[in-house]
């Protein structure tokens, strides 16, 4: 490991509970306007968990004391109860589809993402997902806290143990297999992060709305390297919030993931173009395997900034 990414991990990597609530508000206290939070979930078929976390949310970090300002529920299309159980447990449900129509979404998480920022007005927005279960508002506090005390720091991720099943430490398996290696060869001043690939973490919007947005499951990935190349590292952290359990994907859907996130590590590499954009697996069928060939997400939303509907609504 890097010299510079040893004496990052001592300076810019804590616990949750190094920044109690009453420091946190506080902060907020001192400069209201600048450190307003905006909390995003995006959100597909996640009935069973999201009402839960919105509950938590609302209860630990908005009416016991207000250190959240707006909940939003990004709904990607779910064909079930998603959005009226969030709707009920008192987030704010806004559509993916309705958020700036012209231009039209695709499918995949970083499209939300990037739209988000239209429909959220915090200074520090904070992206959790919505499939977790067991959820503490801690992930919440604990990745914005170091954005509303430390004015230096730009981007923080949270980091914690990710069983698989009961077995503890085996979760992230396209991180460990191949985010990774691909930090540790290419980027290596990110070596340091824990969970580069999970998928709570928090910003503020000056940084986000600079960086492009990969549509897919490379979201994570890229706007990590590009925080990276655009502020620093000494700007990037991460704390640790304990266990994250959620709903596990298969090994077909890994794959996928994995190959996104290597079409966006190779994109920011070379800023050139898959030759074939896509890829096929295998499934057993009645006569022996099966191929099924997937395209691989190969489309980025540029950053916020350079789209006029958000110029327009940030200038009101």
């Amino acid at each position: 490991m890097l010299e510079e990414v040893e004496s990052w991990l001592a300076r810019r990597s804590w616990s949750a509970a190094d920044r109690p609530l009453d420091r946190l508000l506080a902060a907020k206290a001192r400069d209201p306007r600048r450190g307003s939070v905006s909390v995003v979930l995006p959100a597909l078929n996640e009935e069973a968990t999201v009402g839960e976390i919105v509950t938590a949310i609302r209860r630990e970090l908005m009416e016991k004391v207000r250190l959240v300002d707006e909940l939003v529920v990004i709904d990607s299309g779910s064909t079930d109860a998603t959005a009226k159980v969030a709707r009920g447990a008192g987030a704010r449900v806004v559509h993916r589809d309705d958020i700036l129509p012209r231009i039209p979404a695709v499918p995949g998480k970083g499209e939300v993402l990037w739209r988000s920022l239209l429909v959220t007005g915090g200074d520090i927005v904070c992206f959790v997902d919505a499939d977790l279960k067991e959820f503490s508002a801690d992930f919440v506090s604990g990745i914005v806290g170091p954005l509303l005390t430390d004015p230096d720091v730009r981007f923080v991720k949270a980091m914690y143990d990710r069983p698989l099943g009961d077995t503890a430490g085996q979760g992230g398996r396209v991180t460990e297999l191949v985010a990774r290696p691909l930090l540790n060869l290419h980027w290596p001043q990110l070596a340091g992060f824990v969970q580069p690939l999970g998928g709570e973490y928090a910003a503020r919007r000056s940084l986000l709305e600079q960086l492009p947005f990969p549509v897919g499951y490379g979201v994570e990935l890229g706007l990590l390297v590009d925080a990276l190349h655009t502020v620093g590292l000494d700007a990037l952290a991460q704390v640790d919030v304990g266990v994250r359990k959620h709903r596990h994907q298969d090994g077909q859907a890994l794959g996928r993931m994995a190959a996104a996130i290597y079409r966006t590590a190779q994109l920011r590499l070379s800023r050139g173009h898959l030759v074939r954009p896509s890829l096929t697996q295998f499934e057993r069928g009645e006569d022996g395997f099966v191929p099924r060939t997937h395209p691989v997400d190969t489309e980025e939303r540029p950053p916020m900034r350079e789209i006029e509907e958000y110029v327009s609504r940030r200038a009101a």
